[in-house]
């Protein structure tokens, strides 16, 4: 059996700014990976499910979600990644994933779950102002439970601890002293 085609995952906390790299990445690979977007491909399954339990709609993290929602978003994202790739197609991959980057174990794991091969891992770094900014500007419900407690959403989130996975990493802070497109123009050369 010939390796699977490459896999890249742009992973970050939510409103890093995953899917304005990830547009960068698209526009710039060749060939074009496949898009597999976790609040694309769950989003409205997600808030199906909160309803149906009795769970606040805005309610994207902890114990409950974690074990009720996030471990299928993330296999059905695995196992339809690895099936693409064995076909000979590119994968890219947004989401948090902020189990698999920041445990080197896990990501191990993980890797060998997409199939093995090579797998890039795109961090978009931010921090707790950024986050703050760019989630309120964009006002989702899904954001909400974020906003109440911002505090602890960071924390979770573990937002500005680098990866402990092999990454790359794109800055967009506001204070980010490059453009992202010349950062993912650098990230591209790098891998």
């Amino acid at each position: 059996m010939s390796a699977p085609a490459p896999a890249w995952v742009v992973a970050g906390p939510p409103g890093a700014g995953k899917s304005t790299v990830a547009g960068l990445l698209l526009a710039a690979l060749e060939p074009t990976p496949a898009l597999l977007d976790k609040d694309t491909m769950y989003g409205s399954f997600v808030a199906a499910v909160l309803a149906s339990a009795g769970r606040p709609p805005g309610e994207r993290e902890g114990p409950w979600y974690d074990e009720h929602v996030k471990i299928h978003e993330y296999a059905g994202m695995t196992a339809t990644a690895r099936e693409i790739r064995a076909y000979g197609c590119p994968v890219l991959l947004s989401g948090p994933f902020t189990g698999q980057i920041h445990d080197a174990q896990q990501w191990r794991s993980w890797v060998a779950e997409l199939g093995g091969g090579t797998v890039r891992l795109v961090w978009v770094r931010s921090d707790e102002d950024t986050l703050r900014h760019r989630l309120s500007v964009r006002g989702l419900a899904r954001d909400s439970a974020k906003m109440a407690e911002f505090k602890e959403f960071c924390q979770t989130m573990r937002v500005g601890t680098a990866p402990a996975a092999p990454h790359l990493t794109v800055d967009n802070r506001l204070t980010a002293a490059a453009s992202l497109r010349d950062q993912v123009t650098a990230v591209i050369g790098q891998a």
